[in-house]
């Protein structure tokens, strides 16, 4: 079986590691905590990065260091995993949906006002699967507006937008290091963030918010958020090959878009010219021109040995919103259609030239 995605593990994993476990800073203290929240906060272009366990916990924190609560209001993707969700809800805040470009399957900067309402006070843009949002558009209309913008750049580490990185635009950023992840530590996340005093409040929050002065005296509500040494050991030897990581994924789409380019009724993923998508999931959307729905075209795949994944499904029509007496009858038909359509291709970093071109060939013969 190709899997979809499995970590490459080919630098100092196992030296710093071992070097946790020798030297006994094996929990959230310990020299590469610091050294990794240093490093990958440089590598964003930005003062301050907090270790956290997860990428989802990455999203809580920012959302509760702005002291988003209820009556708020968190603009975001209709297309999206349910972590951005979760993250509002978590704080008592409402989720607001806009719809996403077909093209590169971001955020739609367009439709971003007419959302606005006077309960607004966040815009949480998606940088989906590697290729970075329209940011000049998302941030006129945050400053015009007067919102704090948390980028959700959990799966785009080093993507770029005209040359600068993702994760350095919003008042906040949020990363996430699960296994599949550009760079990885199997679990754990990232807020990184320019102020001062926003990083200081991430640090209290993430570590149970005791004082500094008084270490079992609370004025906040705390969560456990910690990273662990060992994980931030696995991230820093993961860093240290970080842009090697990204061209192996580009390789791949390269690969894949020779591969695939001209097959009817396939949409390959965008890469505007004035961005650097990292490709961190090959994504196509099958239409019906290719003559085969999307779930049977990979079931077929699945027999020849290759694992795929779907996109993510729309959060508009989630079960678990109306729960919540969240009632959304807004229309997202870009979302809806990449939902039911839209799958991802075999994408690791140590993806073989001879797999892309076996994935790229049975899914043609499906035709």
């Amino acid at each position: 079986m190709i899997p979809v995605c499995e970590p490459l593990l080919a630098g100092n994993e196992r030296k710093y590691v071992l070097d946790c476990l020798d030297t006994n800073w094996i929990s959230s203290g310990g020299p590469y905590l610091k050294r990794f929240e240093d490093d990958f906060a440089r590598y964003c272009g930005v003062k301050h990065g907090i270790g956290v366990c997860n990428g989802t916990v990455a999203l809580h924190l920012a959302c509760a260091a702005l002291g988003l609560g209820p009556g708020d209001e968190v603009i975001m993707p209709a297309l999206t995993i349910a972590s951005t969700v979760f993250a509002a809800l978590y704080c008592g805040a409402r989720p607001v949906f806009v719809d996403v470009q077909p093209d590169t399957w971001n955020m739609d900067p367009a439709q971003l006002e007419a959302k606005i309402t006077k309960n607004t006070r966040a815009i949480m843009p998606v940088h989906m699967y590697g290729h970075p949002c329209d940011m000049d558009e998302i941030m006129r209309v945050a400053r015009k507006h007067r919102l704090a913008i948390i980028e959700d750049a959990a799966q785009a580490h080093g993507a770029k937008y005209k040359g600068r990185m993702a994760g350095s635009f919003g008042k906040l950023a949020c990363f996430s290091f699960y296994s599949n992840k550009i760079v990885t530590c199997g679990e754990g996340g990232m807020v990184v963030t320019d102020d001062d005093k926003l990083a200081e409040k991430c640090r209290s929050l993430k570590n149970l918010a005791f004082l500094k002065e008084r270490r079992f005296f609370h004025k906040d509500i705390g969560f456990n958020y910690r990273m662990t040494n060992i994980q931030a050991a696995i991230g820093l030897a993961q860093l240290e090959q970080v842009e090697d990581m990204i061209e192996r994924r580009r390789r791949n789409a390269h690969l894949y878009n020779q591969l695939l380019s001209g097959a009817k009724g396939l949409t390959l993923p965008a890469e505007r010219p004035d961005v650097r998508n990292v490709h961190w999931m090959y994504g196509v959307v099958v239409d019906k021109t290719f003559g085969v729905g999307r779930d049977t075209v990979m079931k077929k795949l699945f027999k020849k040995g290759i694992e795929t994944r779907t996109f993510f499904i729309p959060m508009h029509d989630q079960p678990v919103l109306k729960k919540a007496g969240i009632i959304d009858r807004g229309k997202y038909p870009v979302s809806e259609r990449l939902g039911r359509d839209g799958f991802y291709l075999p994408s690791g970093s140590g993806l073989k030239p001879a797999e892309i071109r076996y994935i790229a060939k049975c899914l043609k013969a499906i035709r």
